[in-house]
């Protein structure tokens, strides 16, 4: 005999995240039929590839805590979630997600675009699946199709680890967060006034004596070869390029205080502690600071795989212009010497960028007149831009006036502000073709452990990864403060510290 209770709440039934609630928003959705259910006897299908099997793999190290669920990984069948390469109109990075009843499957040229459609299906399942121990579920996919690729090559975030120091382990879960988000490049400010952090080999001092302090006399630290490697691995399989910054002629008193031949008196400064920029420079005149730049770029270069090596070129403010161009002149060589594509801050196109270069642009609204029509002659004849304007999207920028950590040099900077604007069509005179993408700086002055990194970065970094991955027309504050507002509760579940802006309307609780 069944037992009628009255007055009990009725039980909701569970709903699967719309298609498009993703973040970055994705190029295309069509949602369609019915949603598909992760249950015990789901399997991660994948082709007999090794790169397959990886994303596969890194796929259920995600599902299996929270969902207690064996989820086997298999290339013979098994039905749930597919991961398949074919070709098709995915380009590098972009992916298909297919989603129904019966299933999901992402197919992608690469496995890159593999990975950035498991951060898309992450993003379809309950936040609780980001927990490391087992939620109640269930554990559903919205049915249809997503077709996504990016708008940009370059989405990246930089991490100042010269000013205070972050170890290996800090720097993985900065990229686990990163990957989140589809960003694909992790430039490492590895040296600067405060601090030398990677060894070299043939200069030894650097590390040993330049990396033994920080902002505020800290102890400072260094990263072996080896970590570096361990580094450069880790972001790889989070399909993150890592792009080396060796910072010069300026930003230099790590250097300078290691070793007295590379200053033009011959004798070397204190160590410094502070703040302040502009202060320092490599002896242009002097033809071991070549052999030092030569020495530190090949050790560098033959570290890293990736494309890229920065050689910063920013505030070398005790660096005449004559001696900054001769500088220059003779430096960006030996990167190409070495295999590898320059990088420098913006300053770079008062020089002659070599051929190929790469200038991050770092300016603000204010910035002069002069100095963005210089960018975009260079632009013009062929230097491509990255764009990180101080004034948009610094991670070290304050929120508001009240934000306990970070600067306020650059103007304060909301989530709105760090989103509400088109790479596209920021600097005047700059073609749309010579943009190669975004990056998030995240300068250290004030951050000294991961929580600072979490706070200041998030829910800002965010936006940038759309602002680099999203087509312009999806484009909508209005629209994208509610998605970002549904990633909150992913954060907590991930055990991330974010800033809880008011111009986010979060979910209570």
């Amino acid at each position: 005999m069944g037992v009628c209770v009255t007055g009990a709440a009725p039980v909701r039934a569970a709903s699967p995240t719309p298609l498009d609630r993703v973040v970055p928003a994705p190029a295309s959705v069509a949602p369609s039929g019915s949603p598909y259910r992760i249950t015990r006897d789901t399997h991660i299908r994948v082709d007999d590839s090794r790169e397959t099997r990886r994303v596969g793999e890194y796929l259920a190290t995600v599902l299996r805590p929270s969902t207690g669920y064996r989820i086997p990984v298999t290339a013979h069948g098994g039905a749930g979630i597919r991961l398949r390469l074919a070709k098709g109109p995915y380009g590098a990075e972009g992916y298909r997600l297919d989603s129904g009843a019966n299933g999901v499957t992402i197919t992608a040229a690469r496995a890159a675009g593999l990975f950035h459609g498991v951060q898309t299906l992450r993003q379809l399942l309950p936040a609780a699946v980001e927990k490391d121990s087992v939620q109640p579920g269930p554990w559903l996919v919205a049915g249809g199709t997503i077709k996504d690729t990016p708008r940009y090559g370059w989405r990246g975030a930089m991490l100042d680890v010269s000013r205070h120091f972050f170890t290996v382990d800090q720097v993985k879960r900065y990229v686990d967060q990163l990957a989140l988000y589809k960003i694909n490049k992790l430039h490492l400010h590895l040296s600067d006034d405060q601090g030398w952090r990677i060894a070299v080999d043939s200069w030894p001092r650097l590390a040993t004596y330049g990396g033994s302090t920080q902002v505020g006399g800290g102890p400072g630290g260094y990263y072996t070869k080896a970590d570096y490697k361990e580094i450069v691995r880790y972001a790889s399989s989070r399909y993150l390029e890592v792009v080396p910054e060796i910072d010069m002629p300026g930003h230099t008193n790590a250097a300078l205080a290691s070793y007295a031949e590379l200053n033009c008196d011959g004798v070397a400064p204190p160590l410094y502690t502070g703040t302040e920029v502009g202060f320092s420079s490599l002896c242009v005149g002097k033809d071991i600071t070549y052999d030092f730049v030569d020495d530190v770029i090949g050790e560098l270069a033959a570290l890293t795989p990736g494309k890229y090596l920065h050689i910063g070129g920013d505030e070398a403010h005790s660096t005449s212009h004559e001696d900054y161009v001769k500088f220059m002149d003779r430096v960006q060589p030996l990167v190409a010497k070495y295999g590898k594509t320059v990088v420098g801050w913006h300053q770079l196109t008062g020089a002659n960028p070599s051929r190929g270069a790469v200038a991050q642009y770092w300016g603000l609204d204010g910035t002069s007149a002069e100095e963005k029509a210089q960018v975009a002659k260079a632009a013009q004849n062929g230097t491509g831009i990255v764009l990180s304007p101080a004034d948009r999207i610094y991670l070290d920028m304050k929120y508001t006036a009240d934000t306990p950590l970070g600067l306020d040099w650059a103007g304060l900077v909301e989530v709105k502000r760090s989103y509400d604007w088109d790479p596209g069509n920021y600097l005047p005179g700059v073609p749309s073709s010579a943009v190669r993408g975004v990056e998030a700086p995240l300068w250290t002055e004030t951050i000294s452990k991961s929580a600072d990194i979490e706070y200041m970065a998030f829910p800002r970094l965010a936006g940038v990864a759309e602002l680099g991955w999203s087509p312009a027309a999806t484009h909508d504050w209005e629209g994208y403060k509610d998605r970002l507002a549904a990633q909150g509760p992913r954060w907590e579940a991930l055990g991330i510290g974010f800033y809880r802006s008011p111009q986010v309307p979060w979910p209570a609780g």
